[in-house]
């Protein structure tokens, strides 16, 4: 079929054909999912090769769940402990003090280890956790010590600080908490005398300060979860909370601290090495960040066999689904398979290949090694 139009003067005869009449619609970054053609060795792992304990995992609601039920999901995972960081957070609804969460007080926690006694089994532990409410004003620095004592002699075996420090809470100034401010060198030193460990969660991903824009590798993460989107002013530069973070560290060589998420540094493990070799008293966990070192399996490997007794193994939210996909980055050596989240990491991973004896201390040697009252019988040799 042809037109005659008339444009500018000159006659063009334009031809048509059925299917350019027809709607061209253009996919969506996100539905782009296209199955791949590779043939490789597959090996999907769903059960780990040793029993692990897992150093960061939150379970919201201890007093009122079926302990034996999670017991059985563990079991078919090979995970032996779980940590459960929530001791004292209760989950609730959205625009809490405390992001989506309350911190309760030492019933609670009291309640959730009597819970878990009762089966048995100390295959659940706790970390305690503080509430920053009322930071700054008298007497608190002291009331926050002795409930941290209180905590520990009730069975918690270290402590949790969520990101809120240093992002959302403020002193009786109406400042941000620094991380690394001096009123709380009480509450790392009481850490350090009690031997429990300090497992710390400090700001997010650098990319969510970043722009966002075509070249923001967090693009689609930011444009799901639009609420993860930081800036220099919101509340400081990225750099400037880790760095304060570090100082925390240097400040207090006789506390053990655990970097979550690798200290948003997987992506760059150079820089993590050095920051381990400098501070000997800091140890890294790698929950929701396996994708990382998913990409890149030599240098991951080369990491891991470094710093061998300073990694644990950590996965952060309950879905036992997801766990194969650690399982496989960590024993196996197969390549380019997905990620289980396409807006966390929209690349393709690759094993590691780790040997048997840094495996054990992943899964569960480092971890013995600096959490008091875990039972070491419930492990191989």
């Amino acid at each position: 079929m042809k037109h005659v139009i008339l444009a500018f003067g000159i006659l063009i005869t334009v031809s048509f054909c059925a299917c350019a009449q027809k709607e061209n619609p253009k996919m969506d970054f996100e539905k782009y999912n296209p199955v791949s053609t590779l043939k490789v060795p597959e090996h999907i792992v769903t059960k780990a090769k040793f029993p692990f304990i897992d150093v960061h995992n939150h379970q919201w609601n201890v007093p009122r769940q079926d302990i034996k039920e999670l017991y059985q999901q563990m079991d078919e995972l090979n995970l032996q402990v779980m940590v459960n960081l929530s001791g004292k957070a209760y989950k609730s609804t959205p625009g809490k003090v405390n992001g989506d969460f309350d911190v309760q007080g030492n019933s609670y926690l009291v309640n959730s280890i009597n819970k878990v006694t009762a089966t048995g089994s100390k295959r659940m532990v706790f970390f305690t956790n503080l509430s920053f409410v009322g930071f700054g004003e008298p007497g608190w620095t002291e009331r926050a010590v002795k409930e941290l004592e209180k905590d520990v002699q009730s069975g918690a075996c270290g402590l949790k600080i969520y990101k809120d420090l240093g992002m959302e809470f403020k002193d009786e100034k109406g400042q941000y908490i620094k991380i690394d401010d001096p009123r709380l060198d009480a509450i790392w030193s009481k850490c350090g005398e009690l031997h429990i460990p300090v497992l710390i969660h400090t700001a997010d991903p650098k990319p969510f300060w970043d722009a966002e824009d075509e070249n923001n590798e967090r693009w689609l993460e930011i444009a799901t979860h639009p609420n993860r989107k930081r800036s220099n002013t919101n509340p400081a530069p990225w750099q400037t909370l880790i760095d304060d973070q570090h100082h925390l560290f240097s400040k207090h060589p006789n506390t053990i601290f655990i970097a979550a998420h690798f200290g948003w540094y997987a992506n760059d493990l150079t820089t993590l090495g050095h920051l381990l070799d400098t501070l000997p008293n800091v140890y890294v966990e790698f929950g929701a960040v396996i994708a990382e070192l998913g990409r890149q399996p030599k240098a991951a490997k080369t990491f891991f066999t470094t710093y061998q007794n300073r990694i644990l193994f950590g996965k952060d939210s309950w879905v036992p689904s997801e766990y194969s996909t650690y399982f496989r980055v960590l024993e196996t050596e197969d390549e380019y398979f997905p990620y289980h989240k396409k807006y966390h990491a929209f690349w393709r991973m690759y094993g590691i290949g780790l040997p048997d004896d840094i495996l054990k201390k992943v899964y569960y040697k480092n971890a013995l090694n600096i959490i008091p009252g875990l039972d070491k019988t419930m492990f191989p040799d």
